[in-house]
């Protein structure tokens, strides 16, 4: 089962979603349903809702690119250790994801805006499984899960 913190870093998202704790909760619980994996454990993560400032900030920090993004991860795990650590381990926290408000406010309706949400909180999470999108190979199975992923909360 796959559980997100929500910690709400920028006020203004609740002028696009009302209570984005909620709206991503509800999400987490449509994936949960469909979900054929990860059944036995807890995989806990946390999703960051920022701004520009902050997120260009932690770019440049941990990953040296000194501009904005729209999404970061930061994985506690690569690939293989995590699918070890799972089968030992009940619960196990995958790491974190932020969200710049900015890229995605410009979405003109509500509905855009929660589309465009949700694809950038499911690429940060596969990321967190240990997916990358660096080769071709690599690319096309992280695309996969994330379409996957996107079937099953819409």
């Amino acid at each position: 089962m796959i559980k997100i913190n929500v910690i709400l870093n920028n006020i203004i998202w609740k002028k696009y979603i009302k209570n984005p704790h909620r709206f991503i909760d509800k999400k987490i619980e449509l994936l949960n349903k469909k979900n054929k994996l990860y059944k036995k454990n807890n995989l806990i993560c946390s999703l960051l809702l920022s701004g520009t400032t902050e997120i260009k900030k932690l770019n440049k920090k941990f990953r040296n690119k000194n501009k904005s993004t729209d999404v970061l991860s930061f994985p506690f795990y690569e690939k293989k250790q995590l699918n070890d650590i799972i089968k030992s381990e009940k619960e196990v926290y995958l790491g974190d994801i932020i969200i710049n408000l900015s890229k995605i406010k410009n979405k003109k309706n509500k509905t855009r805006f929660q589309q465009e949400l949700n694809k950038l909180w499911i690429h940060g999470l596969v990321h967190l499984f240990g997916y990358q999108h660096k080769k071709n190979k690599d690319f096309n199975s992280m695309d996969k899960m994330e379409k996957k992923y996107l079937k099953f909360i819409n």
